[in-house]
């Protein structure tokens, strides 16, 4: 695994002024990159160390390898805290409301004034424009972006099952990032940068805003569309399983032909080539699943492997935290999550998936679980030059709060 001091980011401070999903993400890269990611939170915690259902994976997924401060920003104590820290950052991220950083003194505005080094990256539902004053959500903007139109059956429009604006914004806001502090190296200045869900949301489904150009045909939803490839689909197998099997190309279908015995189908001039056999779904596919059923899914799976054809198990999240390509590749990291951050009000300990990219080689590791609520307080706060003294007047006023302050409290 990466130490700090070999990652890329090694050296980068990031002032993380984010909630739920997207800003998080652009940290969550970061500090994986290697920059000490000084995630700010309130006094009373970041809302998702509290979600339950869909929410309760929130922060322990989006907030590891980063610090915790748990400060009061509307004191004005708190607020020249946070402002000590932006004096020596790289980078400040935040994702609320507009208006919001405007309203507490930390605008780009106000902060590139303080720090002209710095790199103000902003996440929000849309760029600056007609729709900015609107609050956007991942739904809202995969309703308005095209995207549930085209993942739903007709006329029932459908979001995608994660949180795919969200994580992809923020991806971007990290890129706008590095590219902005890549270009401080030649001007030694910093600047903003801007990433929106609607406008991410339009990136996704460009491919189609192009296809409707080229074709004069409006796409299809996906349940409906007509596919490029005549064998790309689930099938109901035996025992009640699926799976999902393509045969994309005529060597592929020579292939499978061969495999399953159907030499009828592949001697039949109704399916000589890939078009042709498109055009006869509406018969051929019947009897691919009639052949198909009475197989196992693992028998499939294994068959297809064998004379690589694309196949694929239809697999829950869940069974993910087991997949054997993944922990042999170190795709999952163990993590305890803190009580504090796990939704479950207990601690869990779990594996996280990291990001999916190599350096070198070798992923880009774990090196600290999502932190417990104002875990380094104290240290941060010292390494500002705040005295023993000074930050036990700070706990006592509940500007800060740090675990040992917590634990006195409830005591």
């Amino acid at each position: 695994m990466n130490t700090d001091k070999t990652l890329p980011l090694a050296g980068i401070r990031v002032i993380e002024f984010t909630h739920m999903v997207m800003g998080p993400t652009c940290g969550l890269i970061l500090a994986d990159l290697g920059a000490e990611v000084i995630k700010i939170e309130p006094i009373a915690g970041d809302n998702t160390r509290k979600l339950l259902g869909s929410g309760a994976g929130f922060f322990g997924t989006f907030n590891r390898n980063k610090k915790s401060l748990a400060v009061d920003v509307k004191d004005p104590r708190g607020r020249e805290i946070v402002l000590r820290l932006v004096g020596q950052a790289d980078v400040f991220s935040e994702n609320f409301k507009g208006g919001t950083m405007d309203k507490l003194g930390f605008g780009y505005a106000a902060l590139s004034r303080l720090n002209s080094g710095l790199v103000y990256v902003s996440h929000k539902g849309f760029l600056p424009g007609p729709y900015e004053h609107r609050t956007a959500l991942d739904e809202v903007v995969q309703m308005m972006g095209g995207l549930a139109y085209m993942t739903g059956p007709e006329g029932r429009p459908l979001r995608a099952g994660t949180s795919v604006n969200d994580i992809m914004g923020g991806m971007f806001g990290a890129i706008g990032a590095l590219a902005a502090l890549q270009e401080r190296h030649r001007t030694g200045r910093g600047q903003e940068v801007q990433s929106a869900l609607f406008e991410n949301n339009v990136f996704l489904v460009a491919q189609h805003m192009t296809q409707f150009a080229v074709t004069g045909k409006p796409a299809s939803p996906m349940p409906s569309r007509i596919s490029a490839w005549a064998v790309y689909d689930v099938f109901n197998v035996k025992d009640g399983e699926q799976i999902f099997l393509a045969a994309v190309s005529d060597t592929q279908w020579a292939l499978m032909c061969d495999e399953f015995g159907f030499a009828d189908l592949k001697a039949d001039p109704r399916l000589a080539s890939n078009n042709a056999r498109v055009q006869a779904r509406d018969w051929m596919m019947p009897l691919l699943r009639e052949r198909f059923a009475a197989l196992g899914a693992a028998e499939l799976g294994a068959r297809f492997e064998k004379i690589g054809l694309p196949y694929a198990p239809i697999t829950r999240p869940q069974d993910l935290l087991d997949d054997p390509h993944l922990l042999a590749t170190g795709g999952l990291a163990p993590v305890t999550l803190p009580a504090d951050a796990s939704g479950a009000g207990r601690t869990v300990d779990t594996r996280t998936a990291l990001l999916p990219l190599t350096l070198g080689g070798e992923r880009l590791g774990l090196r600290c679980a999502p932190p417990a609520l104002g875990q380094d307080t104290y240290d941060i706060l010292a390494g500002l030059g705040f005295s023993a003294d000074e930050i036990e007047q700070f706990c006592h006023a509940q500007v800060v709060k740090t675990p040992q302050a917590a634990e006195a409290a409830t005591a």
